[in-house]
C-alpha cells in the first residue's frame, strides 16, 4: 500500500504542478469566468502549489501526507461546487474530481500515520 500512496502522491504533485505552472493562462481564463478575483486565484495556487511539495516531501516522510492529502482533498471539492454554480459542462468536473479521489484515497492510506 505504501508504494500504491506514493504513487498517487506523485501524480497528485506532478497534476497540480503541470496545471499551475505550465497551463497558468488557462487557470487565469478559468478562474475569470468564475468571477473570482486575482488574489484568490493566486492564493488558492500558491496553496495548491505547497501542498503538491509536501505531498512529494511525504513520499520521504510519510508522516506528511495526510494533511496536504486531507487538505487538497478539500480544494478539490470546492473546485467541484465551482464547476456547478457556473454549470460547467460534465467534462470539466473531471479533472479535480480525478484529483478529488485521489487525494482522498492518499489520505486513508495515511491516515494511521498521523
Amino acid at each position: 500500500m505504501e508504494q500504491l500512496s506514493v504513487l498517487l502522491q506523485g501524480t497528485i504533485a506532478a497534476s497540480i504542478w503541470m496545471v499551475w505552472v505550465f497551463r497558468f493562462e488557462n487557470i487565469v481564463r478559468e478562474f475569470h469566468q468564475f468571477g473570482y478575483p486575482d488574489w484568490f486565484r493566486n492564493l488558492i495556487g500558491a496553496t495548491k502549489l505547497s501542498l503538491a511539495a509536501l505531498l512529494v516531501a511525504g513520499i520521504w516522510f510519510p508522516v506528511l501526507a495526510f494533511f496536504p492529502a486531507a487538505l487538497m482533498a478539500v480544494l478539490m471539492v470546492g473546485a467541484q461546487l465551482t464547476h456547478f454554480r457556473v454549470k460547467n459542462p460534465l467534462p470539466k468536473f473531471i479533472p479535480s474530481l480525478v484529483l478529488l479521489v485521489l487525494s482522498i484515497a492518499v489520505a486513508v492510506l495515511n491516515q494511521d500515520r498521523i
